[in-house]
């Protein structure tokens, strides 16, 4: 069984990121996974176990908490800057790839959700990675959001952002939001119900991580990670969409792969955005972890065929 240890590295502006490391049980070097959350939540929420399969079945992996987030520093808390994020993964790459236990020609990044969104930028524009898996990705922020906020809301919306940048330029702190939650009062991000069972699972006890700031909202509507998936060929390209989505419409999934261009795969799995990590874990693992054994560890794709 592998090893799972914590880690620690530093990115820009000495802000320190921390996250788990899984060493298979053998000698290496191995070809290494690099994987992160997505929008709001930490490496506690589900990713333990894709880590362990991927890690029990050869690979080194890494799993770092972005910053502001779970166990890594940043100020202030819970606040989503994609480009950020990316320019962060980078840097846990450098980590990953200076181990003595990681063959650095063969490392692939696994992202979920929003970090779906980030492995298609970091897959076309970072050279170290050489595979991508793609899961229940964030493809056009701008998309999601008009279908989100139903048009009546959408002025209300925009005065709550305003309001939020006047109030930090005048030296107050940035508003929050929360992020998972059903209470009419208090209006949350996310409140379908996979959404509430989802955080409901996988939060272990007494960590909570249900608020994000209010200009991460304004981020993510921004954020286009699907302008760049024609550039991650040649490196293969997986992708892993639920068809019963509504959090990531499937239909901006589905077309965002088409435009994709070769070597590609495209799973479809019949449920929610967060059916991915527990009611379709084996075959979305599964799918992952073969994706990965063929383009980053084809000797042990064979020997396991």
């Amino acid at each position: 069984m592998a090893e799972r240890t914590d880690v620690e590295f530093t990115a820009d502006g000495g802000v320190t990121l921390r996250g788990w490391l899984y060493l298979p049980d053998a000698e290496g070097p191995h070809p290494a996974i690099t994987m992160a959350h997505g929008y709001g939540g930490n490496r506690e929420m589900g990713l333990d176990p894709y880590a362990r399969k991927f890690a029990d079945a050869g690979f080194v992996v890494l799993v770092h908490d972005h910053r502001t987030f779970g166990a890594s520093d940043g100020e202030p808390r819970n606040d989503v800057d994609p480009w950020r994020q990316i320019a962060d993964w980078r840097r846990a790459i450098s980590f990953l790839e200076a181990r003595p236990e990681v063959d650095a020609d063969r490392i692939g990044v696994w992202g979920t959700s929003f970090a779906g969104g980030h492995a298609i930028v970091l897959g076309a524009t970072e050279v170290r990675i050489k595979c991508v898996v793609s899961q229940v990705p964030t493809i056009s922020g701008f998309e999601q959001w008009q279908r989100k906020v139903p048009p009546e809301r959408i002025a209300a919306f925009e005065l709550a952002h305003v309001e939020d940048e006047r109030a930090q330029a005048a030296g107050g702190e940035p508003r929050y939001q929360t992020s998972i939650g059903d209470d009419p009062a208090d209006p949350a991000l996310f409140s379908s119900p996979d959404a509430l069972q989802f955080y409901r699972d996988l939060v272990p006890p007494g960590r909570s991580n249900n608020t994000v700031t209010m200009r991460s909202n304004r981020a993510s509507r921004l954020y286009e990670p699907g302008h760049w998936i024609t550039r991650v060929s040649p490196k293969p390209l997986m992708m892993i969409v639920e068809t019963g989505e509504t959090v990531v419409p499937a239909d901006l999934q589905i077309a965002a792969f088409e435009r994709a261009l070769s070597p590609k795969e495209l799973v479809l799995l019949p449920g929610g955005h967060f059916d991915a990590y527990k009611v379709h874990f084996e075959e979305s693992s599964g799918a992952a972890l073969s994706w990965f054994r063929a383009h980053l560890d084809p000797g042990a794709a064979s020997a396991g065929s």
